[in-house]
């Protein structure tokens, strides 16, 4: 199920560059967002419905500045030529506890507030919440920060109603207003909204090419099976045709050497030549990945998505599964399963306002 808006039209994304923007978490969703509607095509060979986002980093000024630390910012828009946005986002700042922040950025907060009116959705990370905190967005709203800036909002903001324990926090009408926590949160709020602009499914190959959640299970539970590449052996070409089709009948390697009309020596050199696999590597990741898309969403249970694939033999399935993907299928399906999100409609968009373990993969 994809998100009901923008999935066929382009979303704008400014990225709000300050004096005191540092440039990891800029740079990192500038890449993410992207990578939307491209790279999971790009590594898999696979074609996807998303569309792309639009980002674009953007500033008081289009000249390239020093960040507080690392490398320069360069703003790839001016605030007079930036134009309308559809979300801006504003990430971590270099903030003392004790600075009182208080009137230090009037042209820009100006310029969100205009945005705000004209309906874009409105983000931060980490200490960005304080802009949006200046700016007037955050009075007599729920908002997470940084932990280490509780205080700044304790002495200058009152009116915010601070949840620092909260990763991420949609607040406001129609969630228009969405703060993050720490700096590394900057994963979970593109998540989310690549969820509300694009639909869980890409959020879900989003998460995996970049490897966004949980590591302590290693990488295998985000890889995926490649689309075969193109080689010249018309006969191997066939026969992988055939097991896209039948994968999860029974014997089907012994059925596919009968249909390629080699001997099973010469068959099994040259499926391995052409493809990297030998037949019953193949067959075993082509009925893993359907595995894995079934865990991903529906809601079957575990034997039934083993015999759907075609394994008799629930435990062995388990174990296959286990070995392939570093996971358990329940766990799998805990990490990545996006069926039966509450999706709720939010001045038009389908956005889930319950959870994000899916995507943030949190035990």
């Amino acid at each position: 199920m994809e998100a009901q808006t923008g999935t066929g039209s382009v979303a704008r994304i400014q990225l709000l560059a300050l004096p005191e923007t540092t440039p990891a978490t800029l740079y990192g969703l500038h890449e993410v967002f992207a990578s939307v509607g491209v790279a999971w095509q790009q590594l898999t060979h696979e074609a996807t419905a998303a569309a792309r986002l639009d980002a674009r980093i953007v500033a008081r000024a289009k000249a390239p500045y020093p960040s507080p630390f690392g490398p320069p910012i360069a703003p790839e828009e001016s605030l007079d030529g930036a134009g309308r946005a559809d979300i801006v986002i504003v990430t971590d700042l270099m903030l003392r506890p004790e600075e009182d922040p208080r009137g230090r950025w009037p042209e820009e907060t100006a310029w969100l507030r205009r945005q705000f009116d004209r309906g874009a959705i409105v983000c931060s990370v980490c200490t960005g919440s304080v802009f949006l905190a200046e700016a007037g967005l955050l009075d007599g709203v729920d908002a997470t920060t940084h932990w280490g800036v509780a205080g700044i909002f304790a002495r200058c903001y009152p009116l915010v109603h601070l949840r620092a324990e909260r990763i991420l926090c949609p607040a406001g009408p129609e969630h228009r207003i969405i703060t993050s926590g720490g700096a590394a949160s900057w994963t979970d709020l593109a998540l989310y909204l690549v969820t509300r602009f694009r639909g869980p499914a890409e959020a879900v190959r989003i998460a995996k090419v970049f490897l966004i959640g949980d590591h302590s299970e290693g990488q295998l539970p985000f890889a995926a099976l490649g689309r075969p590449t193109a080689h010249h052996d018309a006969t191997i070409a066939r026969c992988q045709q055939w097991l896209a089709e039948h994968y999860a009948e029974p014997n089907p390697v012994a059925r596919v050497t009968q249909l390629s009309g080699l001997p099973v020596r010469t068959f099994k050199r040259r499926f391995r030549s052409a493809t990297g696999y030998t037949p019953i590597d193949y067959i075993q990741a082509l009925r893993i990945e359907e595995a894995k898309q079934m865990l991903e969403t529906t809601a079957e249970a575990t034997d039934a998505v083993a015999h759907a694939v075609g394994y008799d033999d629930p435990a062995f399935f388990r174990r296959l599964f286990k070995r392939l993907t570093g996971v358990t299928p329940a766990r799998y399906r805990q990490r990545f399963r996006f069926a039966g999100l509450a999706l709720q409609p939010c001045g038009g968009i389908a956005v889930d306002c319950s959870q994000q373990d899916f995507l943030t993969s949190r035990p």
